[in-house]
């Protein structure tokens, strides 16, 4: 199955209070045919060819390296940082991470199904007040929000292939 863009956030998301608040959010899916456990959808996540990409521009541009002992003890909960992020709020199946200015959220949940398991992938884009007062999502926002649902996808699916391995 093909990843899959939800309308939607399920209603137990902790990415739930900004899609309430009129933030930006945003939610994928895709299916994988054998049981994932949370832990192990994080770092192959993290871990993917893809997003090592994405660390090794942020180790270098914001001078946070990351490694994927990291990325283990985030997913293990003995880390409450990775890279650009700091967990905000975790569950048993979610995880909802905070980037270091408090603009955007990435959002992680597994979910089992009776064919294995529904991996999400989800963000957050916080408004920012403009000079007149008023909320607005900004410049940078839309002209990469093309961009950032091509990738969102690319990493899940990315995510996806390394859990198949």
């Amino acid at each position: 199955m093909a990843v899959q863009k939800h309308s939607q956030l399920p209603r137990h998301s902790l990415l739930q209070k900004y899609r309430h608040s009129g933030d930006f959010t945003d939610c994928y899916s895709v299916d994988i045919k054998s049981q994932v456990t949370f832990e192990d959808y994080l770092s192959a996540f993290y871990c993917s060819w893809l997003f090592k990409v994405e660390r090794w521009i942020l180790s270098w541009a914001i001078k946070r390296p990351s490694d994927d002992q990291q990325v283990k003890d985030v997913a293990a909960s003995t880390r409450q940082q990775f890279a650009a992020w700091d967990v905000e709020a975790r569950s048993e199946n979610q995880l909802l991470m905070c980037d270091l200015h408090h603009r955007t959220r990435s959002w992680f949940m597994t979910e089992n199904t009776a064919e294995g398991t529904r991996l999400f992938f989800g963000s957050a884009v916080v408004k920012q007040a403009s000079n007149n007062g008023k909320s607005k999502m900004g410049f940078v926002f839309n002209a990469l929000s093309g961009f950032h649902a091509l990738y969102s996808r690319a990493l899940l699916q990315a995510a996806k292939a390394r859990l198949e391995k």
